[in-house]
């Protein structure tokens, strides 16, 4: 057993037991943090608040929310909104945190591509933030379904009939899934617990997995460059600060974090407040109605690029197609075959396949709103195969770059 001696305060009874000062130490004082950094690192943290955000309104829309397929569309459109003091408020707060929330995502990963965050043992950090990305995203498509209606219904239907995986005709794995023929009161319950309590446990042992991951390896800085860090620690500890290349998480990076924070924080609740209802689908504020099917269906704006690769092709290809945009970033540190760990600005050909690749999930995105049909479709489908031709090339593309 240890050994405990008589406590001098409250803090130094817990530190006896819980090594609160260790833990203050991994976690904070002594997690040491590259200087050359800009304020994409804050993102992060934004995503952290974000969730937090995500969760505290949940739980106060729980407190009114009934998953039953009667009573679910009424107890969030007019319970929620209209009865519940600031009920609109918390509803608001909720659909633009899951939407912003997305952004802040896909502004994080392309940053970890543009400095090359996944490489030179930081492979894990990369894994472990595709697995939030998949988990959050699960997330959101349970969420959706929630408020019952007309796109949360149909939307509900075509992405559970994926798992039919076309000629396979796996109809008796869609059915497990839903939990009967069609989307039903066992598929609202299910989707509810998910949603509730299964996703965001899940998320928030991946987000203690991905900050652990950060631990040996550390952060990623602006250069690329390689840093010693027990040599650069300790010349901060030794008090030279303006010379060591590194600063403490807490509270010198924190400080740093918060205030970009506040700038996000500022920008998140203008759009709760005045231009919330971008998050808030116009065809979801009809009660679901399976006999009557909406005219064009679509995911949200985060899911439309992957929607729109799966969309122009025939069914088997396109469930090809679309595997492959869910699997193929995860293997990105396997793919990028160059050893250099540099901005893409300065990495030659990977820059251009850096930007065409960013500029092509938003033409994705963009078509994947829109109807298939006439000059739409076509983009769609030279979109859909640039996205597959460019992970393909980037092996080639990066097998031969100089090293910089």
């Amino acid at each position: 057993m240890a050994h405990f001696t008589k406590a001098t305060s409250v803090k130094d009874w817990l530190n006896q037991r819980l090594a609160i000062e260790k833990v203050e130490k991994v976690m904070a004082s002594e997690y040491w943090i590259p200087k050359n950094i800009n304020f994409l690192w804050a993102m992060g943290m934004i995503l952290a608040i974000t969730f937090a955000l995500l969760l505290v309104s949940g739980i106060f829309l729980l407190m009114y929310y009934q998953p039953h397929v009667d009573f679910a569309f009424d107890s969030v459109n007019y319970t929620i909104m209209r009865e519940v003091d600031f009920g609109w408020l918390w509803r608001h707060v909720h659909g633009v945190a899951a939407s912003v929330v997305f952004l802040v995502i896909y502004i994080h990963m392309f940053t970890g591509i543009y400095y090359g965050s996944y490489k030179k043992g930081r492979e894990m950090i990369w894994i472990s933030g595709m697995l939030l990305f998949v988990t959050f995203s699960a997330e959101a498509f349970s969420g959706y379904m929630l408020p019952w209606g007309q796109m949360s219904y149909w939307a509900g239907m075509v992405i559970t009939n994926i798992f039919s995986l076309g000629d396979l005709h796996l109809d008796g794995l869609v059915e497990w899934i839903r939990g009967d023929y069609v989307p039903a009161q066992a598929f609202l319950t299910r989707f509810f617990m998910l949603h509730v309590l299964l996703l965001p446990l899940a998320i928030m042992g991946l987000i203690g997995l991905h900050f652990a991951a950060l631990r040996i390896p550390h952060v990623n800085n602006q250069d690329g460059e390689e840093i010693d860090f027990e040599a650069e620690s300790k010349k901060y500890l030794d008090g030279d600060k303006a010379g060591s290349k590194v600063m403490r998480f807490g509270n010198d990076f924190l400080s740093k974090d918060m205030m970009v924070v506040g700038v996000f924080l500022i920008f998140f609740f203008y759009l709760v407040f005045y231009n919330y209802s971008f998050a808030l689908d116009p065809v979801n504020f009809d009660p679901a109605d399976m006999l009557k099917t909406p005219a064009h269906i679509y995911p949200e704006w985060y899911f439309l690029w992957s929607y729109e690769i799966l969309r122009p092709f025939s069914v088997n290809i396109g469930l090809i197609a679309f595997g492959f945009a869910q699997v193929i970033f995860v293997l990105l540190p396997w793919l990028d075959r160059s050893p250099n760990v540099a901005p893409a600005n300065r990495r030659g050909a990977f820059s251009i396949w850096f930007w065409l690749l960013l500029i092509d999930m938003i033409v994705l995105t963009a078509m994947g709103k829109l109807p298939p049909e006439g000059i739409f479709s076509t983009i769609g489908l030279v979109a859909a195969l640039g996205f597959i031709i460019l992970w393909v090339a980037l092996p080639f593309i990066t097998m031969n770059e100089k090293k910089v």
